[in-house]
């Protein structure tokens, strides 16, 4: 038998505050994992305690209730299981005051995987939302340039014209349903997030959803392909990429104008189109010519940016970086942000290397670029720091450098075409720069959020516990519960945005987006800036969550760091 530490043993005597711990810790334990309120080891122990109490005392407490359903009338029970559910949330309430105090710190580097800055000799990045990070300015005028395309060169309707770019109406990770014009949020196991279905710009009832789907789980044949796409076969693409934002907006805008005016049209056609006119954003310089001309106004941040790569540099770390940006572009962010002597920071750059085509195709070779853009023809045989190379591709560059392995870490806003095959094929570890987390972190850390998954977790442990009573009396309350925990979850999920959401979770699911995080990434963060609170012998450790067949009594392992201890004081990082 397993016995409990000796500063228990006098409780035991005490049935009463045994009746009112084991509510307690029934109500707020999950088979999602301990809450981070058990964090300490007194508290531990408490949760540990309630598992152990029935084999301790002999008194089974879901037998008591059992036999009080059976022999109490319906009124009796309905009761004593409300009588429950009040001791439940007081003792519940009385916990926040103590987990509000664990709040965590957005400029933490989280990791999915174990990892060590000291076996790191080489990093590479990523430009755009890597080194570069843009104001919402920059979608607005994405959205605005693409919706005039459309009206300008595919002829759509000029009344486009009263629709603007609405910041937070989506999040990044969501599906769009090609043939059905549906935009909405799948979660790791398939599973539409009912509630987060929209045609144009109004929610599809769940009625709907589950009629049109037979449910709401997608197929795996009718996914996107792995990076993300819609192709043959595909008609469901996801939108993983930052820029996409204003492309679901405009998608969702002239969705909602042919309903509106009730005008027939083909979502394959729309959808293609208003692809087109984003691509033709980028692809033609719109872009890149408004950036240049008032760079002021659409980058920020560029100074913890440069902080991090001089800190790389007087390390001593070799660094590279892979864009699919044209070199103008970059040359002339990257002058604003660190300065005329840029490139005296790398020891390789390339532009124009079309990921995520450059890390599978073998053909490209690299391709010598002058400042002024001019194209040279000799063959490359070593890459040289201080020159610009264009295209190539990786098993190129791989030959050219013998940069391999866990050795390199690469940082990248984009989980598939960023991350995905270099962690897959390559072995390199991999870096994702997600700049919502920051500000979903906050969100956690508010006494609103935290008051309501507290109550949200002490509710579901207690249905949980409760179901067992099958009584009309004690359903019609357990019912009651499941209304409220609902009603709970929507508001939960409002917190972080109106209509889709957390881009992390779907009620208690990751999200489709998070699977692919934790699987792509070795660690994440909100922005480069965070490196700045480690040092470079650094070895960032990952969760120890325990499955669901494991105890969930074991100390929580947080990251270091997140509980607002800075590695290096009085160090200031990005806050917004």
């Amino acid at each position: 038998m397993l016995l409990l530490p000796q500063s228990f043993s006098s409780l035991l005597k005490n049935n009463d505050y045994l009746q009112k711990l084991f509510i307690c810790c029934s109500a707020i334990h999950t088979h999602h994992g301990i809450p981070r309120y058990f964090a300490n080891r007194a508290q531990r122990r408490k949760a540990r305690f309630w598992e152990l109490l029935g084999q301790q005392t002999g008194v089974n407490y879901a037998k008591k209730a059992t036999m009080c359903s059976s022999s109490s009338s319906g009124q009796d029970m309905t009761n004593w299981l409300w009588s429950i559910y009040n001791e439940t949330k007081k003792q519940t309430e009385a916990l926040i005051p103590e987990i509000s105090k664990n709040s965590v710190n957005p400029n933490t580097i989280f990791a999915n995987n174990e990892m060590s800055l000291d076996n790191i000799e080489i990093y590479g990045f990523d430009y755009d939302y890597t080194l570069a990070f843009y104001s919402r300015r920059l979608h607005t005028l994405i959205f605005n340039i693409a919706r005039d395309i459309l009206i300008q060169e595919h002829r759509y309707p000029e009344g486009l014209q009263e629709y603007e770019y609405t910041p937070d109406f989506v999040i990044r990770g969501l599906h769009y349903d090609v043939q059905k014009a549906l935009l909405m949020k799948i979660d790791a196991f398939h599973y539409i997030q009912l509630g987060t279905v929209y045609r144009g710009l109004h929610p599809v009832p769940d009625k709907e959803v589950i009629a049109m789907y037979d449910g709401s789980h997608v197929p795996l044949e009718n996914m996107s392909d792995f990076y993300g796409k819609s192709s043959h076969g595909h008609t469901m693409k996801q939108y993983m990429d930052i820029f996409s934002l204003p492309e679901m907006n405009l998608l969702c805008c002239v969705n909602d104008y042919f309903m509106k005016h009730n005008i027939d049209y083909e979502p394959v056609h729309l959808y293609k189109d208003v692809k087109a006119a984003i691509g033709d954003v980028h692809v033609k310089g719109i872009l890149y010519r408004a950036v240049e001309a008032d760079i002021e106004n659409y980058i920020s941040y560029g100074e913890q940016t440069h902080a991090v790569l001089k800190k790389l540099y007087e390390d001593g770390k070799k660094m590279f970086l892979i864009t699919n940006s044209p070199f103008d572009f970059v040359d002339r962010g990257m002058n604003y942000i660190v300065g005329t002597e840029w490139r005296e920071l790398f020891d390789i750059v390339i532009v124009q290397a079309d990921k995520p085509g450059f890390f599978n195709d073998r053909r490209k070779p690299f391709r010598r670029v002058t400042d002024k853009g001019v194209l040279h023809w000799d063959r490359i045989h070593k890459l040289e720091k201080g020159n610009i190379y264009k295209q190539g591709n990786l098993y190129e560059f791989l030959r050219l450098t013998g940069w391999r392995g866990s050795k390199v870490l690469y940082f990248g806003d984009h989980i598939y075409s960023d991350l995905a095959d270099l962690t897959l094929k390559h072995g390199w570890r991999t870096g994702a720069i997600i700049p919502e987390l920051r500000k979903e972190v906050k969100i956690m850390n508010t006494k609103e959020y935290v008051h309501l998954m507290t109550w949200l977790q002490g509710l579901t442990g207690l249905i949980e516990h409760m179901q067992v009573h099958r009584d009309p009396a004690s359903q019609a309350v357990v019912q009651e519960w499941i209304k409220e925990r609902e009603a709970m979850r929507s508001q939960t999920k409002n917190i972080f945005n109106a209509q889709f959401g957390s881009l992390f979770r779907t009620y208690h699911n990751p999200t489709y987006f998070s699977r692919r995080l934790s699987r792509f990434a070795d660690i994440y963060m909100a922005s480069l800036s965070c490196l700045l609170n480690y040092d470079f012998q650094h070895t960032f450790f990952p969760r120890r969550t325990p499955l669901q067949h494991e105890s969930p009594f074991w100390p929580e392992q947080t990251s270091a760091g997140a509980m607002n201890m800075p590695f290096v004081p009085h160090r200031n990082t990005v806050e917004d």
